[in-house]
Parts: structure tokens; sequence; C-alpha cells
């Protein structure tokens, strides 16, 4: 901190997907070196940052909903900087001044890294400041967290951007460009350095992680998996996401080999009807898409997949809906994440006719996720009585919202297995003294107990002395 100079506060509002955590944080990050912190309010900030998501109508409107919120505070507070970044900045541009005037920086998903010139040209000029320029490579620079606070024993990695595939319902590669992949050593010093500031798990991103490399040339997703997994230190490693026809036997034989790699594979399918996957030019079938389930299963039996679907597509008839639901049933995922389709001004989609009613889609929606809801218990439910292993997250929401004094003797703790599944867990009689010898990021062996349609309960196998021994790695008794 610069001696005389008065810090600053900063509010990060994130709304939408893993990219624009990972981009608030690198904002974060640059924010923390020029003098400003963080509050956990933007009452009390000097600087808000709305990083936007136009992926879906509701995403667009959490957007709208709270830079309206803002017009208040901006009143309040003249010298309150408002800045909005992200996929509505880039789609919208100087419009959301026109229908904001107390936005002060509208910056796309290439300005990141230029947030804080734009600052500086904002106080400089006294005038809004609209950046929406694109660049053809991407910021490949290593060693990016050099103001970082987080403490998170899981990070996001960026190692590609944008899009070349132009399904008929994304905006992805209009908002986020065409794909671009960094430099595999880049991303390797990138997660050797989170490693050694206690990251005990990263998340590989990318709008579609199986075509990494392709077009620069560069090493395939594979092979630089197969450089993340040598990294000391490191535990887990997972990457999301992924377009099913680019899913090569090769990253699919990465499951059996790399050790690191949690057995769970997030593969979107959309719709179960081959007829609407052609509208939606996904470039593949269903039964295209089955068959890379069966290999998966075959190389790696227990496996967890999840999976996106839209209902209520542009044309989708009840016979299209009816071939989705039966997907369900045959794939069995472990979880699914279903939207609604929702018109999006730059996709082809929205210039098809034949829409389908909003009851309808809700209908359809909630009829999907009670089917799934019922899957998931019976896959959690066979789990009971086996040991997993759990990366510990910290303490559960029903243990961290009491006192210490109100709480138990059995804490409760939470984590994850590598098959990205959550799991509350208790220490027995005579274990481990809650809060003491445990913290988030140690690995603890657990009992599965109870399967839920979310979530698993269990016990923790400990022995004291073993986990001395181990630096915080229990392991089972």
């Amino acid at each position: 901190m610069q001696t005389g100079v008065m810090t600053k506060y900063y509010y990060i509002n994130t709304i939408g997907c893993q990219m624009n955590v990972y981009d608030s944080a690198r904002l974060a990050d640059m924010l923390n070196g020029m003098n400003y912190t963080a509050v956990d309010a933007y009452r009390k900030a000097d600087l808000v940052i709305v990083n936007t998501c136009t992926i879906r109508d509701k995403a667009r409107q959490k957007a709208v909903s709270f830079l309206g919120r803002l017009a208040a505070q901006k009143r309040k507070n003249p010298g309150l900087v408002i800045a909005v970044g992200g996929c509505v900045a880039q789609d919208e541009g100087r419009s959301l001044v026109d229908k904001f005037p107390h936005v002060d920086i509208v910056f796309g998903t290439h300005a990141v890294t230029r947030l804080p010139e734009l600052l500086e040209k904002v106080r400089m000029e006294r005038v809004p400041i609209v950046d929406t320029a694109m660049t053809e490579t991407i910021d490949t620079a290593g060693g990016i967290w050099r103001n970082r606070r987080s403490g998170n024993i899981s990070e996001f990695v960026t190692i590609m951007r944008g899009c070349d595939n132009f399904c008929t319902y994304c905006v992805v590669p209009h908002v986020r460009g065409r794909e671009t992949s960094r430099s595999p050593e880049h991303i390797v010093d990138e997660v050797r350095d989170l490693t050694a500031s206690g990251v005990k798990e990263v998340v590989l991103l990318g709008q579609n992680v199986n075509s990494y490399g392709n077009k620069e040339g560069l090493c395939t997703f594979p092979e630089l998996l197969a450089m993340v997994n040598e990294i000391d230190g490191l535990e887990r490693i997972r990457f999301t996401t992924s377009h099913p026809k680019d899913l090569s036997d090769e990253l699919i034989g990465a499951f059996k080999t790399l050790d690191r790699l949690c057995d769970h594979f997030h593969l979107p399918v959309q719709s179960g009807s081959s007829r609407i996957l052609k509208r939606m030019n996904r470039k593949y079938t269903r039964q295209q898409y089955l068959e890379r389930v069966a290999k998966l299963r075959e190389t790696v039996p227990d496996i967890a997949l999840t999976t996106d679907i839209i209902v209520g597509f542009p044309g989708e008839t009840e016979a299209d809906f009816e071939e989705t639901v039966s997907l369900l049933d045959a794939v069995a995922f472990d979880g699914i994440f279903g939207f609604m389709y929702s018109d999006r001004s730059l996709a082809p989609a929205a210039k098809f006719s034949d829409k389908i009613p909003e009851r309808e889609k809700n209908r359809r929606l909630n009829r999907l996720l009670d089917l799934q809801k019922d899957i998931s218990e019976k896959k959690n439910s066979v789990l009971i009585g086996r040991t997993v292993t759990v990366l510990v997250e910290g303490l559960s929401k029903r243990s961290a919202a009491g006192s210490r004094t109100e709480r138990s003797e059995k804490e409760q703790w939470t984590g994850r297995t590598t098959a990205n599944k959550v799991v509350n867990f208790i220490f027995p009689e005579g274990g481990c003294p809650p809060g003491k010898d445990i913290k988030p990021g140690d690995l603890v062996r657990v009992v599965i107990e109870g399967g839920f349609a979310h979530s698993l309960s269990g016990r923790a196998l400990l022995n004291k002395n073993e986990a001395k021994d181990t630096g915080g790695n229990f392991n089972a008794a």
C-alpha cells in the first residue's frame, strides 16, 4: 500500500458461468494491487463491477435488475464508479449507457485486463467509457495472480476462450469470440502457482475443452491434462465444458491413466431427439452420444456423468421431448442442469417461428427435473456402505450457521468426492476434535450412510495417530 494514498473499496457482482467467476477473480487481483479493498456490500463501495451473463434471458434480467438498483446508490454517492463487464456488456455496448446513464464503464469480454486503464480514463475524462474491442489472441501470461487473496482449495483456470461451433441457440461465439487457446506452458505455470499457494484442486475451463489447441497446433487436451497431472501438491483435476462431437478415445483413456483426474464427466447433450439436435446444429445424433457414454463407462465403470438439457426448443414436439425423457432413463445421469429455451437476439434460433408456449416449457422442465431427482436419489442410495475419499471444503452450512457454543460435539463437515458428489459428514465419538485437526484441503475417508437427491451423508474413518503422521490427510482406520 502506498503511503498517503487513501484506500478505495470495490464490490463485484458475478452473474453466470465459471468463466465469469474466473474473470472476476482476475479483476479482483488487479484491484487488490491498485490500493482497492473488497467489501461485502455494494453500498460500502467506491467501485461496483457487474460481471454479466447473457446466455439466457434470466441471467440478463438479473443484471438489468441490479443495474437499476444502483441508480439510487449513485444519487447518494455521486463519486461511485459503476462498471459493467461480461457478455451483456459485449452484446449491448454503448446502448447500456443510454439505458443506464449512471453507468461509467462498459467493458467487454476481451477487455478484462484493460480495466485499470479504463478506470484511469474515467477519472481523467469524467465521461462514460465503452470498450468492447475484441482481440485475436488470448492473454497467455503466467503468474497472473500477483495480488491473490483467495484461500480457496479449488480454483478455476481458463485454458481457452470463445467457440467455433455456432449452435443455433447460443450467443457465445458472438460475445466471447472465436475459439482461442492459451499456451500449455502458461497454463501449467498458473496451476503450479496456485498449487504453491495451497490450492488442492483445479477446474480447467473452456467453451469446448475437447478441441483445445487444435487451431494453434498446440498439444491435445489429454496431453495438457497429463502435464497438469504431474504438478506436485495438486490433488485433483476437473474440467468443463465438453462438446460430444469432439470427445476422443484419447480423452476417455485419460480417465484411466491419470491418477489426479476426477472420475466425473460433464457432457452436455441438450436434447435426446436427433431431429432437435440437428436443428440446434450440435453435429451429433442421439445414437452417437449414447455410443460415447458407453465407451466412457466401459473404460471407467463408476464414472459420474452430468449433462445440460434445454427443453422447449423451437419446434420441439411432444415426441421429441419424450425422446429426451427416455434418454435420461437410458443414461441414468448422476445430475442434470435443465433449462427452458429462451430467445437470444444474436442466435439464429431467435428467428425460428415455431416457438413453444412458456407454460408448456415449464411443464416439460418440471417433469424432467422430477425424473432426474428420482434417478439421482437411487444412484446415491446405491453408495450407502461404500467408503469414499472426500476433499474437505469446510463446515457444512448447518454447522457453520450456529455459534461455537451452539454446535454439537458431532460437528458436521462438507466436501466432495472425485465424482463431484457433495458429502456431509461427522467424526465418530472419540475421533478428531471438531475444528482442531481438520482443515479445508484435507482428504478424509468417509463411510456413506445416507444417499439423497443432491448429496450424501456419512461418518469419517479416523485413526488419530495416522492423521498426525499424514499431515492432515486422514486415512481409513
